[in-house]
């Protein structure tokens, strides 16, 4: 992987601790909402931000790129675990706290405004990979500026909804998921990069 890549992903990382970090500030520290548990029900925001997740990923399983089933099976098993726990964690967090429902003007609106715009650019993400020759370098690829869109949109818009939500178990579940995913795409995009 480029070394450039590597620090736009740090950057981006670095970028999102830092809302993080201001939004704990802004609303006094660590408040007992963040520790509360969800408010249980169907959430309307997590079914179309779960709609917006899946639909392409059903629509890849069919056009997947010549050579994944065989790289899939070098993917680290720490990695693919934490990834596999993440998705789960991720899916059933974010359908079944109503807080992601609850609009209201705070310092935290701003990441759900980010998170939205990150799941539309990892729609554009997905609509640019299906128009091209669908190659692995073309699923590992950046957009707009984002290393390894495909995986990094995601978790990004997740974490930025755990924190609008104040939820820590869902903040947590997109670390983890991000551990996991990010970290098998760099594996992928790394071993691309030695065959050329």
């Amino acid at each position: 992987m480029k070394k450039s890549n590597i620090i736009a992903l740090s950057a981006l990382c670095a970028a999102f601790a830092a809302i993080a970090a201001w939004s704990l500030s802004v609303s006094g520290g660590l408040p007992e909402s963040w520790f509360r548990l969800p408010k249980w029900g169907i959430s309307v925001v997590g079914i179309v931000f779960l709609l917006m997740l899946f639909t392409p990923n059903i629509i890849w399983s069919k056009n997947q790129p010549e050579g994944y089933e065989e790289a899939s099976k070098r993917e680290n098993k720490v990695l693919l675990s934490l990834e596999r726990a993440g998705e789960a964690l991720v899916s059933t967090l974010v359908l079944i706290d109503r807080r992601l429902d609850s609009f209201s003007l705070s310092p935290r609106s701003g990441c759900m405004i980010l998170a939205l715009i990150l799941m539309i650019l990892y729609e554009l993400y997905w609509r640019k990979y299906f128009r091209s020759s669908r190659t692995l370098a073309d699923m590992y690829s950046d957009y707009c500026g984002f290393p390894l869109a495909g995986a990094s949109l995601p978790v990004f818009a997740v974490f930025l909804l755990g924190i609008y939500a104040c939820n820590v178990f869902l903040t947590a579940a997109a670390v983890i998921l991000g551990i996991g995913h990010i970290g098998i795409h760099l594996m992928h995009k790394k071993d691309i990069e030695k065959e050329i």
